[in-house]
């Protein structure tokens, strides 16, 4: 029996991508995960989990993470909620998958709504694959289930290579992007006052953490 696991990185930051991670494995060969010594990705030293996600990716069955940018994030939420966009980024990368049982690190306060809608979704896709796929959702899977922490650990290594290209590229150190980084909060800050409270592509514009800073800067010029 072929059983995935499917975790998010990136949710919460407001600057960078959002990636969704899927690993497929035999049920027999999961074992593996454990051996390799997967465990929740926040836990890990990056050097760790970019070798651990090399190694996954030797021995999963297949494997997929999908990027989201800041502007789809954006253009999304202007008509869909945050958790209505989670269930339509794991449902893209169960299509990818396709296995016979699937553990979720469910994206929504309860974690039974989270599988019904994820079920729903697959289901305008796959419908067959939708009515006999065993779903299972819970809070922190990653720290639950090594299949879920491989997914977890290949979409949090495929979001850091994101935002490392990203600073090469604008040539900016933002810091980590969350909201809570002092780094990045500078950083938006910084670029508001230099360019009039806008802000680059590498923003998520609808995040209330760039309204927050355009209050500021507007309050700073009273």
């Amino acid at each position: 029996m072929m059983i995935a696991g499917i975790d998010e990185a990136g949710k919460g930051p407001v600057i960078g991508p959002m990636c969704i991670g899927g690993v497929r494995i035999a049920e027999s060969k999961a074992h593996i995960l454990k051996v390799l010594g997967v465990a929740d990705s926040k836990k890990l030293a990056p050097k760790k989990r970019e070798r651990l996600a090399t190694q996954i990716k030797k021995y999963a069955d297949a494997y997929f993470v999908l990027e989201v940018s800041p502007a789809q994030i954006d253009e999304l939420r202007k008509i869909i909620t945050m958790n209505e966009i989670m269930v339509l980024c794991f449902s893209k990368v169960l299509e990818k998958l396709c296995p016979e049982t699937v553990y979720v690190d469910a994206a929504d306060i309860k974690a039974e709504r989270f599988a019904k809608n994820l079920r729903k979704e697959y289901a305008k896709s796959s419908p067959e694959e939708a009515e006999k796929i065993k779903i299972v959702s819970l809070h922190q899977a990653d720290a639950v289930y090594p299949v879920v922490s491989a997914a977890s650990i290949l979409a949090k290594v495929r979001r850091d290579e994101l935002i490392e290209e990203l600073k090469k590229e604008w040539g900016l150190n933002f810091g980590s992007g969350y909201p809570s980084d002092p780094k990045t909060k500078a950083f938006l800050l910084k670029w508001g006052q230099e360019h009039e409270g806008d802000f680059p592509e590498i923003v998520r514009h609808s995040w209330k953490t760039v309204e927050n800073v355009r209050k500021e800067l507007n309050a700073g010029e009273k």
